[in-house]
């Protein structure tokens, strides 16, 4: 999945990733690849990712993430 976190200022990742964990509203969730389309708010926490480098990590007060056709938007604050 190419995977994209940005925040106002600035892009924090983009890249593939196979995984995406996201500390959503009503609780954590997975994204994996061919998933269906989303559009979640996220809650406080912080968003785990598997890439080919390992696995990378976030943390996030609030934000927004939107999948679609294997493209996953992470807008953070």
């Amino acid at each position: 999945m190419n995977v994209k976190i940005t925040k106002p200022d600035c892009i924090l990742f983009e890249g593939e990733a196979t995984l995406v964990q996201l500390p959503g509203t009503g609780g954590m969730f997975e994204l994996l690849e061919n998933h269906a389309p989303i559009i979640s708010a996220l809650a406080k926490g912080v968003v785990r990712m598997k890439t080919a480098e390992g696995e990378k990590t976030f943390e996030v007060n609030a934000g927004v993430v939107k999948c679609q056709q294997n493209d996953v938007l992470i807008l953070i604050q």
